[in-house]
């Protein structure tokens, strides 16, 4: 069994209380997908329901102004999933682009294969809940953040979520996911380095 499956079945375990041997019917319909880095997983207008847990690397979700500037709706990293809402919950053409920031291993399920499936084993519909669930709480808690915090506190809570993150992610994405720009980032590090010698 590969160590994505093995991690997955322990997230639905500990988060949903799924036992591991009641995943099988998921796992037979999925398969390995291995993006290099800067490779695009979902393109912008593509249909495709692709939902897919990241086993490792971190992944990107971004459109593109109509000035040409890229805005990142947000980042994903391992033990999380990646889909477009656009195709996966409307229907609709995706919106974004969602990229590999580096070598990324995925989970990946067609969702029309899965809700196929669903149609003859309605058992298995808890699977499906946790999984759109966890992906509308991720990004209520965005939105959240957005509304109720600064932009350091905002920053500060990446930094307590996945530090190592800062080491790996462009600090032009970073900040474009906070809603500041690279030189509010630059001040925001310069104030937490003066408080962490005072």
């Amino acid at each position: 069994m590969s160590t994505s499956k093995t991690a997955l079945q322990q997230l639905l375990f500990e988060l949903a209380g799924i036992l591991p041997a009641d995943t099988a019917p998921l796992f037979s319909m999925t398969r390995m997908v291995k993006l290099e880095a800067n490779e695009i997983y979902i393109r912008e207008g593509a249909t495709t329901r692709r939902l897919a847990f990241i086993e490792q690397g971190i992944m990107r979700a971004y459109a593109i102004k109509t000035n040409g500037d890229e805005a990142t709706l947000f980042l994903r990293w391992e033990e999380q999933f990646i889909a477009s809402h656009d195709a996966i919950i409307h229907r609709k053409p995706s919106r974004f682009i969602y990229r590999a920031l580096e070598p990324v291993t995925l989970l990946e399920i067609d969702y029309d294969v899965l809700e196929a499936v669903l149609k003859t084993h309605p058992e298995y519909e808890p699977l499906r809940n946790f999984v759109l669930m966890r992906m509308l709480s991720e990004s209520l808690q965005m939105i959240e953040s957005f509304v109720t915090l600064s932009p350091e506190e905002r920053y500060l809570n990446l930094l307590t979520g996945r530090f190592d993150l800062v080491n790996r992610v462009p600090d032009k994405y970073i900040a474009s996911m906070l809603g500041i720009t690279p030189v509010s980032l630059s001040r925001i590090r310069k104030r937490l380095h003066t408080k962490g010698k005072g």
